[in-house]
């Protein structure tokens, strides 16, 4: 399984966009500072992911998000998380 994500920091008001196949493994990373850019702050908490059968679909997924504007990608959190249920 391979997954695309965002991670958002209030501290940074930052959303960060990336690619793993440990999805909980890479939200420890970022939070314990293990990654350059996330290590400025220690409140990332994960607002999307997606799930991909192949890692080809994931990463073409990742550079697509990492291209959109905050706007775009705020409407994708919120979509996302509309139709999570509880």
């Amino acid at each position: 399984m391979f997954y695309t994500y965002i991670l958002y920091s209030q501290f940074l008001d930052v959303y960060y966009k990336g690619f793993t196949t440990d999805i909980e493994k890479r939200l420890e990373y970022h939070i314990t500072g293990k990654s350059k850019y996330t290590s400025k702050s220690k409140d990332w908490i994960m607002v999307y992911y997606q799930f991909f059968d192949s890692k080809t679909d994931a990463l073409i997924e990742e550079k697509r998000l990492k291209k959109l504007n905050r706007a775009s990608i705020e409407k994708i959190i919120s979509s996302f998380n509309s139709n999570k249920t509880v």
